[in-house]
């Protein structure tokens, strides 16, 4: 799994070998939470199988999703420059398979091969970029422009098709946007009359370019 990371591809055979003894990897059922927001991290995560959503959540319970990982993708590489509290939880939405790297065993893989900080940076600086999307989509969209968003980026060319082959529920979709989920219910519906989606077994096709308002 670690030669497939553009964040390890500078290293040669010999030190992804050094570092892949150290590597630990575990699995984890659906719905555990593997880190939690203003906890102190150690470690930095690799996902091998599953799917996880990073979110933020208040007092009561409220959450708005930041991002859904999947294999390939990694998390929480902050901690492994300082000791600051995390800034958003992690749970799984299906059963996931993990590598687990040390904040030591990667501070002894940096000394040696000093590049590799480089490609930490490009993949913050490309997450940041994202962050600032979503950011931007939250404070200048309106909730239908927010589900518009997130449909068009979920959804993939299947013969001819945009569909979002990941199951989504609508209170999944308000999660995402930061809204209730009878916004969004009355969004979809609206959608569906006019047949701009289609909706079977929670997998929601794009008929033709969505309206640029409601």
């Amino acid at each position: 799994m670690l030669t497939n990371l553009t964040l390890f591809s500078s290293l040669d055979e010999e030190e992804l070998e050094a570092l892949a003894t150290h590597v630990v990897t575990k699995k984890f059922k659906k719905n555990t939470i593997i880190i939690n927001e203003g906890d102190v991290g150690d470690s930095m995560y690799v996902v091998v199988s599953g799917k996880l959503k990073v979110f933020l959540s208040d007092d009561e319970g409220k959450e708005i999703i930041i991002n859904m990982m999947g294999p390939g993708e990694y998390f929480g590489e902050l901690s492994l420059f300082d000791d600051s509290q995390r800034s958003a939880s992690v749970m799984t939405t299906e059963s996931t398979q993990l590598s687990i790297i040390s904040k030591v065993d990667f501070d002894a893989c940096l000394a040696r091969h000093p590049a590799i900080a480089n490609h930490v940076i490009k993949g913050l600086i490309n997450k940041l970029r994202v962050s600032t999307e979503n950011i931007r989509s939250l404070a200048l969209m309106d909730v239908y422009g927010r589900v518009a968003r997130l449909l068009l980026q979920k959804a993939e060319n299947v013969d001819g098709k945009l569909v979002v082959r990941e199951k989504l529920t609508q209170q999944n979709i308000a999660d995402h946007v930061g809204s209730s989920r009878e916004m969004v219910s009355r969004i979809l519906k609206d959608l569906k009359i006019g047949n701009y989606i289609e909706i079977q077994d929670k997998q929601i096709t794009i008929n033709e370019k969505l309206p640029s308002r409601w």
